[in-house]
């Protein structure tokens, strides 16, 4: 375990040889994020106490690769990250035992993290978070991402109660609080356009595109209008084509 710094559950922790190399500095707005990010990450590499995250909002926003930076800014100081699957929560239990006495701070990263109805992972998850017999260690925290504010997909079939349920506030009840569990909740919503073009504008002066503004402004908003619309990802897709056309 010593060679790497970020794993992957495979019946077994498997090392990543090369994991994302992006850094805070490279994800540019979201800036009360990350200072969330980063004191919370902080108090939990002193041994202080520490809340587990879950990072909610519009895709291509920057939740995942905020996480994946803590990794390359924290890694010289014993943190690790551990990339774990909704299916793979069975297995919780089993990670925890392999990792709960080594001298390294782990965090376990749940990317894209949501359940259907039909879908009974959650539970692992509720337990894992807070619940279950076994004290989660001090050394262990779960971030996770989710497109989903509450995680488990609720229909409107829960509320008009069409199944017959009796008690039909305890089933939203139990739906909702798995998000509940995680003490912090960061919200990454979608830029405006003037956000859009600071990111746009960060992006081009780090990797020395010379244009003059009012170009730079015109190519971003036709770029995002024929794409993905405005977001972080589409500003980075566009600065990439960018440095293609040098």
């Amino acid at each position: 375990m010593g060679k790497y710094q970020a794993f992957r559950w495979d019946n077994g922790l498997k090392g990543i040889e090369k994991p994302d190399s992006v850094r805070l500095e490279d994800l540019i707005g979201y800036e009360d994020q990350k200072k969330t990010l980063i004191e919370n990450t902080e108090a939990f590499l002193q041994g202080k106490k520490a809340n587990n995250i879950l990072l909610f909002g519009d895709r291509g926003t920057g939740k995942s690769s905020s996480v994946k930076a803590l990794l390359n800014e924290y890694a010289h100081r014993g943190l690790r990250l551990i990339e774990l699957s909704k299916h793979q929560l069975i297995d919780f239990n089993k990670i925890i035992s392999q990792i709960k006495d080594r001298n390294r701070y782990f965090i376990i990263f749940m990317d894209d993290l949501s359940f259907e109805e039909f879908e009974t992972e959650y539970k692992y998850m509720k337990a894992a978070i807070e619940g279950g017999i076994e004290k989660k260690p001090d050394n262990v925290l779960i971030y996770a991402t989710s497109n989903r504010r509450h995680l488990i997909k609720e229909t409107w079939n829960d509320r008009q109660n069409s199944d017959g349920e009796v008690h039909i506030s305890d089933s939203i009840q139990e739906k909702i609080s798995l998000a509940d569990r995680f003490g912090i909740t960061l919200t990454y919503t979608s830029p405006n356009q003037k956000e859009y073009l600071e990111i746009v504008e960060g992006l081009a002066k780090k990797h020395g595109i010379d244009m003059l503004p009012e170009e730079l402004q015109r190519k971003a908003l036709q770029w995002e209008m024929w794409h993905n619309g405005r977001s972080g990802r589409t500003a980075q897709q566009f600065i990439d084509y960018m440095l293609g056309q040098q």
